[in-house]
Parts: structure tokens; C-alpha cells; sequence
């Protein structure tokens, strides 16, 4: 470990010289794929690794099987199949959705009239719910005679805006493992559709508040529904979180006739930039200019109870406003939870919030408030490779009246202006943030930011095209950190990008075995998106944007410390024109979960002429998003 370690800081060493003198360097103490933590967990992944390819399939290693689990337009509540050119809104508001992303698996119990929180707990691995996400719709590839600005016109029918509306948002879907295969089970009283007309709570300090008015709400409490639902994640207590994130395209309207403040602050989240999507045409709410405050109701996070179909989601106004990559629960017994969330844009922010509220497991009933009472905190790194969390609350200097902020209220909407108020470090678009509940550290995926002219702390590389991975370490020991600790330690994990790239903005740097072993020409990636651990603590992080480098997004898996620290190698490649999304496991790792979007979406491409049509590849059938379910032919851990 030791020697590695010094390796590691080597090639460190070496490298961010080489970055320095192409003009891309970065003052910092943090170690480049070294380990700050010392955390262990083994080296388990055995598996054949694929090679990058780019065709119109997907591609697994030969020691596994995939089936394709779900795909737009299944039908949750019958056997009916489907037909694209037939369907109406109805029929949506009861087919799975959309652009499917964030993957949740929430274990079902065999005890009759089990709480949500027994239910989570069973640890069930055979039979459960799965929760994911629509994030958003792509009419072109939806509805036959489709036209955008692309096209140098634009044809949206209403019809076209009431089907849309039904396919965001998010399904529940009863799944049971049957003689090795994965099956949906259309007959379960689970199944649901949550929409962007599903009635929903407002929750929190913003909850009431005039910006929050529209006139079909004069309460300031209660909207409907939810859209661009990105990443998401799950508590303890058995509810689901899913997050608004691409809530800018939902608007069109003059933002002129807002006051300065608003402007500033849609301007901020681009909302009203999109002229491709017209729903404002016939719904009064998504025009800027008819419903001055809706936009305000969008870009928060979302908890539900998977467990009841018929419960009310609420929005939680205390976990901030801003394109929200999901959020990942970080919950001890007697102490405070913490929930860390990412903000999907260049140059934004990730945080953390603490509840008020301590974690007592056998307290069900206190569950229900934990995440809407607590402090939000916003990221600063230094580049001596220590960092701190600074309160986002009313009355921090800033965070006052003189700059436009007179409650906590003005603070969560206007998140983005208050946490570069108060210093917090613009980051390279961070998306997903999880805990390795092996090591309890934290890793962070920055996306890319092609927009940065000079490299800043934890960001160093001007035009970032190929994303990195950040590592955060709380104060303590692996297994038990204190996440509620206002300090911490970074270390860069990872550079993605081609280790034998020449340009040093889009060259690679991983890990380094102890016989000098490193990332294969098939394990180098970029562009890192969402990830999760499996139970032995490996890292799989999914992408979106390696066909800018020439090969499809997939999947990668790696160990996160010990002599294969940083070293991917490569498990599933999508088809064509889609992106890699949701990784999930089932509890006992045996099962592999994988959301595949927007498939075939590449230029040209249309829902009469796709570049091509999987899953099903039939001629009646477009390109169709879908969850695939991944087994090893031996029933063994995945990755194993």
C-alpha cells in the first residue's frame, strides 16, 4: 500500500509539472489518484472486460447475460403493447415514461401491511419496486412528422405537449425475479405513474411564499407535478428522492417583463433559452408571461413513498433550487442527516445539508421531517487540498437584505446567487455525488465544463472536455466519518480522457498497480456522470459524452483504494446516440440495473427514419429507452 501510495504521488508529481508548463496548471497539495484515507476494500473485479466500440447495440461482457426490462410505452397496469402512432395522453399517464434515468430498487417484504421502512430494511434481493426517473422528452424521436427549429420550422401540436406531460416524471413498477429472469408484474397495486400533473406538496422555508403565488395557487403550498427528473436517491426510511434538474426548457415567455431580481435569477437556471419546446403554447403555467412565479415551483428535490401508491410527493424546499443531479442519503443512528446534492451546470456548486433532526431508526414517525428542517451548505476548496461547507442561511454575511436576500426563502430559490455570494468554488458541471458505504467517503462527478478558459482549485484543466472524479474525506475513521463536520479533505481520484492523449486537457490519468499495471485501451473513459458501489465497496460509474471521443458511454467499475485505486475497467457499452444512467444494484449485488436513454439520438435521426431501433429493432417500432437488467450466467456478484 505504501509503495503504491509513492508511486502514485510520483506520477502525481510529474504529471501537474507537465499540466504547468502547458499553461493548465494547478497549485494544490491534493494527491492525484493517491489516498488521502488509506481506506481499503480488495481488488474483486474479475469479469472480461469490452472493448470501446460504437455500433447500434449493447455490449456486455461474454460471462453475463442482459434482458431489456422495461422500454417506453411498456404498459404498468395490463398486457396491452404498444403502439407509438396510436397513442394518446391517457395512454401514457399509464405506460412507462420517457428518457428513463435514475434507477432505484426498493425491496419488497413477504410481512402483510409492512411500513415503508420494513420494507427497505428486508434487504430483499428477489422481488421490489423499481423507482426511475423520466428526465425529459424528445418529440422528434416520439411522434411520426415531427418537426423542430432544426427543421427551419416548428409543428407541436397540442396533442404532442398533453402526451409530453404524461412522459416525464418518474414510474413504480413491481419487479420479481422468475427462474433467473427479471419480469414486471402488471397486476400490482405499486405500479404508478407520477407526471408533471400529479398533484404535489411544497414543503420547507420556501413553502408560501409569494414567489412561490401562481394564480391557480394563491397558497404558495401546492403544484402540480414534477419534470426534468435527472438522478435521484433513496432513504433509510424507505422513500425515494427524485431530482429536478433541466427545468429550464420547461418555459417560454419574455423574461423583460419580470423585475430585475427574477430576471437574474431565471436567467441563472437558462430558463426560457429552449425555443425548440412549446408547452407554454398550451399551458398557461410554463409561459413566463401568464405565470410570472411557476418557474419558482420547479428545481427542487422530490420525496415520495414508493410503499403507497396513493401518497402525496412533496417538494423539499430546504435541499436548495437549482438543476439538481439527485441526492444521496447519509443517515447514523443519533446523529443528523445529511443529504449531498450536485448542481448539473458549468461553473456551479455541490452541498450538503444537515437536518435539525437526529436519525433514530426505530422513531418511524420523526422520519417524515428530517429533510425539511436543517442548513444547507455550499462547497469551498482550497487548494492545499482541505475544503469547508459555508452556510447558506439568512443573516450570513451576504446572505442578508442588502443583497436582495429578506428570508431563508429568497436563499433556496435564489441558490446559485447566494452560494457565489458567499464564496463557494465554481466547479466543472457536478452531477452525481455518492457515499462509498465501505470507505464512508464521498466521491463527486464533474462532468466536463468546455467553457473554463483557466484552470481554479479542483478544476484544473482550462476546457475540460473529458471530466474528473473528486474524493472527499470527512474528519474520522474509514467506515465512520463525521459527514456533519464543516471541514474536510479533497484529493483529485481521477482525470478522465485518453491516458496517451497528447493534449493535456483531454489526457487521462488513473491509477498504477503495484507491478506497474494501468487502465487498458478499453478502460480509459470521460465524461463520468452517475455512479453507485457495489456491496464490496467497487466503484461503477456511468457516462455521458464519450462519443466525442469516438466510442460509445457505458459503464466502468474500479476498486476506490488498495493497489487497483483508480484503475477502470470497461463492463457495458450503450447502443448508439445514448447515454449510460441509474446503476443500481440489488442488495446482495447478484443483479445490475442499467438505464439506457435516448438511444439513436444523433443528427438526423427521427422517429421516421432512426439511426436505428433498438432494443427491439422492429420496423414498427422507434428507438425506445430501457432499463436493462444484467446477470452473471452463474448467478454470482455482478463484477465479480
Amino acid at each position: 500500500m505504501m509503495i503504491n501510495k509513492h508511486q502514485n504521488t510520483l506520477s502525481r508529481r510529474s504529471f501537474i509539472k507537465n499540466l504547468s508548463r502547458s499553461g493548465a496548471g494547478l497549485a494544490s497539495a491534493s494527491a492525484l489518484a493517491g489516498s488521502l484515507s488509506g481506506c481499503q476494500d480488495s481488488n474483486n473485479l474479475s469479469f472480461s472486460e469490452i472493448p470501446h466500440s460504437l455500433d447500434q447495440y449493447h455490449h456486455i461482457p461474454d460471462d453475463y447475460q442482459s434482458s431489456i426490462l422495461l422500454s417506453w410505452g411498456d404498459a404498468l397496469h395490463s398486457s396491452e403493447p404498444f403502439a407509438p402512432e396510436k397513442l394518446t395522453a391517457e395512454h401514457q399517464s399509464q405506460r412507462f415514461g420517457y428518457n428513463n434515468d435514475f434507477i432505484g430498487f426498493m425491496p419488497l417484504s413477504d410481512t402483510h401491511n409492512a411500513s415503508a421502512t420494513e420494507h427497505y430494511q428486508s434487504g430483499n434481493s428477489q422481488k421490489g419496486l423499481l423507482c426511475i426517473n423520466h428526465e425529459y422528452t424528445q418529440p422528434h424521436l416520439m411522434f411520426s412528422g415531427y418537426k423542430d427549429e432544426s427543421d427551419g420550422e416548428l409543428n407541436t401540436r397540442k396533442e404532442h405537449v398533453a402526451i409530453e406531460l404524461q412522459a416525464c416524471g418518474h414510474s413504480v413498477v413491481e419487479v420479481e425475479l422468475i427462474n433467473d429472469n427479471w419480469q414486471t408484474n402488471v397486476e400490482s397495486h405499486y405500479n404508478r405513474r407520477i407526471t408533471v400533473t400529479t398533484p404535489m406538496e411544497i414543503t420547507g422555508p420556501a413553502a408560501g411564499h409569494p414567489r412561490l403565488v401562481t394564480s391557480t395557487d394563491p397558497t404558495g403550498t401546492r403544484v402540480n407535478g414534477t419534470a426534468g427528473n435527472c438522478a435521484g436517491g433513496k432513504t433509510p426510511w424507505g422513500t425515494v428522492l427524485i431530482a429536478e434538474e433541466g427545468i429550464g426548457s420547461l418555459f417560454m415567455g419574455d423574461l423583460n417583463t419580470l423585475s430585475d431580481q427574477e430576471r437574474d435569477n431565471y436567467q441563472r437556471l437558462s430558463i426560457g433559452d429552449d425555443e425548440n419546446r412549446q408547452w407554454g403554447l398550451y399551458e398557461d403555467r410554463f409561459h413566463i408571461e401568464k405565470e410570472p412565479n411557476e418557474a419558482n415551483r420547479f428545481g427542487w428535490m422530490v420525496e415520495y413513498d414508493p410503499y403507497d401508491p396513493e401518497s402525496t410527493p412533496r417538494k423539499l424546499t430546504s435541499l436548495g433550487r437549482f438543476e439538481h443531479e439527485g441526492t444521496t442519503i447519509v443517515a447514523k443512528p443519533g446523529k443528523p442527516v445529511v443529504a449531498y446534492t450536485g448542481d448539473d451546470d458549468e461553473f456551479q456548486f455541490f452541498y450538503k445539508f444537515v437536518s435539525d433532526g437526529i436519525y433514530q431508526p426505530e422513531q418511524e414517525t420523526n422520519h417524515r421531517n428530517l429533510l425539511e428542517h436543517g442548513t444547507l451548505y455550499a462547497a469551498k476548496l482550497h487548494d492545499d487540498g482541505s475544503g469547508e461547507w459555508l452556510p447558506m442561511r439568512h443573516g450570513e454575511p451576504f446572505l442578508t437584505e442588502e443583497f436582495g436576500f429578506h428570508s431563508q426563502a429568497d436563499v433556496l430559490i435564489e441558490c446559485r446567487r447566494a452560494a457565489q455570494m458567499i464564496g463557494a468554488t465554481p466547479m466543472d458541471r457536478p452531477e452525481d455525488i455518492e457515499t462509498n458505504p465501505v470507505n464512508d467517503c464521498t466521491y463527486v462527478m464533474l462532468t466536463k465544463n468546455k467553457k473554463r478558459q483557466q484552470p481554479g482549485t479542483a478544476n484544473m484543466r482550462p476546457k475540460n472536455s473529458a471530466g474528473h472524479i473528486l474524493e472527499l474525506v470527512h474528519p474520522g475513521t474509514d467506515g465512520e466519518r463525521d459527514h456533519t463536520s464543516n471541514r474536510f479533505q479533497w484529493n483529485t481520484f481521477l482525470l478522465g480522457g485518453d491516458p496517451n492523449s497528447s493534449d493535456k486537457n483531454t489526457q487521462g490519468f488513473y491509477g498504477k498497480g503495484p507491478k506497474g499495471e494501468s487502465v487498458t485501451d478499453a478502460g480509459w473513459f470521460a465524461t463520468p456522470d452517475n455512479l453507485t458501489f457495489d456491496k464490496l465497496g467497487n466503484m461503477w460509474v456511468s457516462t455521458d459524452g464519450c462519443e466525442d471521443f469516438g466510442f460509445h458511454d457505458g459503464l466502468w467499475a474500479m476498486a476506490t483504494s488498495g493497489p487497483y485505486r483508480a484503475i477502470p475497467k470497461h463492463f457495458f457499452g450503450c447502443p448508439l446516440g445514448a447515454e449510460m444512467c441509474g446503476p443500481e444494484f440489488t442488495p446482495d449485488s447478484t443483479t445490475l440495473f442499467l438505464a439506457v436513454q435516448h438511444p439513436a439520438d444523433v443528427d438526423g435521426s427521427t422517429f421516421d427514419h432512426p439511426a436505428h431501433r433498438w432494443p427491439n429493432f422492429d420496423n414498427n417500432l422507434p428507438p425506445r429507452p430501457s432499463v436493462v437488467a444484467i446477470r452473471r450466467k452463474d448467478g454470482g456478484l455482478v463484477g465479480s
